[in-house]
Formats: C-alpha cells, sequence, structure tokens
C-alpha cells in the first residue's frame, strides 16, 4: 500500500496540496479526478518524488519518509523502484524499436541480461497482441499503439505501483479506446495502479477507488459506486459538468 499523510506542497502563488492523507491499496484501481489546476497530478508524481513536496510523510509498504527531511539517493531510489510513472506525452526513445525501448531499462537500471529483458518483453508484447509491432519505431506507430508501448514499457521495469498521468488526454476517441482496453485489462489482473483521468465513463468502470481533489483538498475517497452516486454538492456540481 502507498500511504501519504499531511502531505503539502507549496509553490509561490498556489497551494497546490493542503495536508492530504490518503491510503491507494496494492493490486487495486485508483482513479484521482478533479477540475483542472487541482493538483491531481502534482498529488500522483509526489508518490515517486518527481514533486518533492514540502512536507508530509510517505509510506510505500514498509518503507516511511519525512518529506520534510532532506532525502538521501538511496531512499529515492527505493521509492522509484517500486513506482513506474506513465505520462500524457508517450517519451519514448525515438532511436530504438518497440522491442529495444521495453527492454533498455531493465538492462541499464536493473542490471538484467538481455535475454532475459527480451524474455518479459516478448511477453508483455504478445499479452497484448502487439508482438507484430515489436521491430518498429515510434515514428512507425499511431498515437494509441506508441502510447500502449509507453505502458508496457513501464510494465517491463516490473514495478509494484503503476502510476498514469492523464496517459489518453492527447489521444483522439478511437486511439484512446485502445490504451484503456489495455488498462482494462491491467485492472482485471489486479496490477496497482493510481490513473489521473478526465475520463469519468472509464473511472467509473474501471476504478475500485475514487480519489477526488478539489483546490488541493481531498473532496472524496471511497468506493468507485459510491463517488458516482453521491449526494454531495460539489460531487454532484462536478460531475454535472461532464455532461451537456
Amino acid at each position: 500500500m502507498i500511504e501519504v499523510k499531511e502531505l503539502s506542497k507549496h509553490y509561490p502563488d498556489k497551494v497546490a496540496l493542503d495536508k492530504i492523507s490518503l491510503a491507494f491499496p496494492a493490486e487495486k484501481t485508483t482513479a484521482i479526478v478533479g477540475p483542472s489546476g487541482s493538483g491531481k497530478s502534482t498529488l500522483l508524481q509526489a508518490l515517486n518524488l518527481l514533486e518533492r513536496p514540502d512536507q508530509g510523510l510517505l509510506s510505500i509498504d514498509d518503507l516511511t519518509l519525512d518529506l520534510a527531511k532532506p532525502l538521501t539517493n538511496n531512499q529515492i531510489l527505493k521509492v522509484r523502484q517500486k513506482t513506474a510513472m506513465v505520462f500524457q506525452e508517450k517519451a519514448l526513445f525515438t532511436h530504438l524499436t518497440v522491442l529495444k525501448n521495453l527492454t533498455e531499462g531493465p538492462i541499464k537500471v536493473q542490471k538484467k541480461s538481455k535475454e532475459e529483458a527480451e524474455k518479459k518483453a516478448f511477453e508483455l508484447l504478445e499479452q497484448f497482441d502487439m508482438s507484430a509491432l515489436s521491430n518498429r519505431y515510434p515514428y512507425q506507430l499511431s498515437g494509441g499503439q506508441q502510447q500502449r508501448v509507453a505502458i508496457l514499457r513501464a510494465l517491463a521495469m516490473q514495478p509494484k505501483y503503476l502510476l498514469l498521468d492523464e496517459p489518453t488526454s492527447a489521444l483522439d476517441p478511437e486511439l484512446e479506446a485502445q490504451v484503456l482496453r489495455v488498462l482494462k485489462d491491467l485492472a482485471a489482473k489486479d496490477v496497482s495502479m493510481i490513473i489521473v483521468t478526465h475520463n469519468m465513463a472509464f473511472a467509473e468502470q474501471v476504478a475500485d477507488q475514487i480519489v477526488f481533489i478539489d483546490n488541493g483538498q481531498v473532496g472524496y475517497a471511497g468506493p468507485s459506486t459510491a463517488f458516482f452516486h453521491s449526494e454531495n454538492a460539489r460531487i454532484k456540481q462536478f460531475l454535472g459538468a461532464m455532461s451537456f
């Protein structure tokens, strides 16, 4: 489980996170939702220290860090060994094939053998019906294919938690559906995922837990079903804005 307590992040002109306390269960899918600029991405990136909070406690399984104190490189490494991030932008290595995109991290960072890394990569490609793409370069892929490869590249590192920051926001509806099917498959396999998304239909269908962030504070944290049937005025206003 990932847990944060009293997590805060201040910018000169804004409070991005205001004493947030949350738990993200393992082997569950949590969707972080809320209006633009509410602090969703800041929260997600704080979970693997891409964003460094000003204060608060961050716990990942048996590791707990006091974020008000300086962190060592070893502490940061331990956090990032348990997590992998997928962003809006695919950010693949443009000079490498799909297969080499999937094996670069395990070989260079985790010091795995080429044979072991390629075995895992081919397993992932086959699992998601993408074996035919293994020798293609990113420029030869559609946007949806690139983002699916980005997800598999993160999975190739075998993280305990997969963090996704609006992974479909730059895609058209057809390509978005391709990526969401992959995420739905992962959720069905009990992969631990934390996803920032604006797609409420996807969140309602796939998420076990919803975290609603509003103005840097937690407006709701709990089961998906209860969120989408909430009588809370602010939640109803937010969900109502999604339809027209």
